[in-house]
């Protein structure tokens, strides 16, 4: 607590709360002074397909009540009121979440108001593509009161997170724009570069790391990494498997992004939740690790960590720990078919690989299959520790 530094944010001077009503939000945007939408939905809130990429007109992320929803709302208002152009900067750790978003902005606008604002979106908003690096747990009650008796602040929503920080943004700018060069925020013609090292290293280490930790009943990230093999795991994930997976990236030193993001992980002062990183696995796998586990299988690498990761997953969704605790299962917008999918694997582990909206035609790969299977009846037989042993061992 010590090391622990607080300061206000006083560039956020309002707010409005846009449920169940979003017509306040949708004011807002349509307000001239409005220059940058800026959002964080979740991976899991885009109505577009994460296999095709196409825009999904049925999911509940495109109703009028949604968060795009009420973007779509928002410019329709601008364009009736000859409002000037907009920025629609999505935040999201999502592959080109730019244009993901435009996707889900185009294909809502199109449903709901037809070609003439389409039109005038193609001509006034633009949707650059962006990266945000930086843990930021959920805030606890612990929080609330740690903040009230260390530093006479009463604030019913805190937000903690790490020292590190890296945000880097598309110059790609329909309207005014801030002086972000001046912000420490990197600014670039091509944000692909950052956002696979940040998808597919931390978010992929955080989510392969996540369901084993919580089968050991271990509550946050800084205490996953002080059991050795959870530990072990991580770095033989990011250097064997991750890390030789990704494109060359122009500039970056991979290696001492891995070594600090084991620090960053280790680092117990930021007591960030398992249980947040088991969040949305059926909409997070298939962006942040399976590109690694596709990868591989092209070169003939090892995915025996993935499969692991995965295999760990799976016994979560079955709902004890190995200590025989119930586990309250992380929300997830498909937890439903998942769950399904990890009941059937009880009589034949390969079953899970069935899970078409996850896995695709990677469930086929009988060398993938092999190394889930096993990695699966090992942890059913021998416990997460004694299978990670075996397998650092290889």
């Amino acid at each position: 607590d010590h090391r622990a530094e607080v300061s206000t944010i006083g560039s956020i001077v309002d707010f409005v709360h846009a449920w169940p009503d979003v017509g306040p939000l949708v004011e807002r945007i349509a307000d001239p002074d409005t220059q940058i939408v800026s959002m964080t939905v979740t991976e899991g809130g885009y109505p577009v397909d994460d296999a095709t990429g196409t825009f999904l007109p049925d999911s509940p992320n495109a109703a009028p009540g949604s968060a795009f929803g009420a973007i779509v709302a928002g410019l329709h208002r601008r364009m009736t009121r000859g409002v000037g152009p907009v920025t629609i900067l999505s935040c999201d750790n999502v592959v080109g979440n730019g244009a993901v978003a435009r996707t889900s902005v185009v294909g809502c606008a199109s449903a709901s108001h037809g070609p003439d604002l389409v039109a005038w979106i193609e001509k006034n908003v633009s949707f650059p593509n962006s990266m945000v690096d930086r843990i930021t747990p959920a805030t606890t009650p612990s929080d609330r009161k740690w903040l009230l008796a260390g530093h006479g602040i009463d604030d019913a929503w805190p937000v903690v997170t790490e020292p590190f920080r890296q945000w880097v943004v598309e110059d790609r700018f329909a309207g005014d724009r801030l002086p972000f060069e001046r912000l420490d925020v990197i600014v670039t013609d091509d944000v692909e570069p950052y956002e696979l090292m940040k998808l597919r290293l931390l978010n992929a280490g955080h989510s392969a790391l996540a369901y084993l930790a919580a089968l050991l009943d271990v509550v946050t990230v800084s205490d996953a990494m002080a059991v050795p093999e959870i530990s072990a795991f991580l770095r033989r994930f990011l250097d064997h498997e991750a890390k030789p997976a990704l494109p060359p990236i122009p500039e970056m030193d991979l290696d001492a992004y891995v070594a600090s993001l084991i620090e960053r992980f280790t680092n117990p002062d930021v007591a960030d939740q398992i249980e947040r990183l088991c969040l949305d696995g059926t909409a997070k796998f298939p962006k942040f690790l399976l590109p690694t586990v596709a990868t591989q299988l092209e070169r003939g690498g090892p995915v025996e960590c993935a499969a692991l990761a995965l295999a760990g997953w799976c016994d979560y969704l079955n709902g004890v720990t190995e200590t025989g605790e119930p586990i309250r299962l992380a929300r997830d917008p498909n937890l439903d078919s998942a769950v399904a999918a990890a009941r059937a694997s009880r009589s034949d582990p390969a079953a899970f690989l069935e899970l078409a909206s996850v896995f695709g035609d990677l469930g086929q790969s009988s060398v993938f299959r092999t190394a889930f299977v096993a990695s699966l009846e090992a942890l059913r037989g021998n416990g997460v520790r004694s299978t990670i042993q075996q397998l650092v061992a290889m």
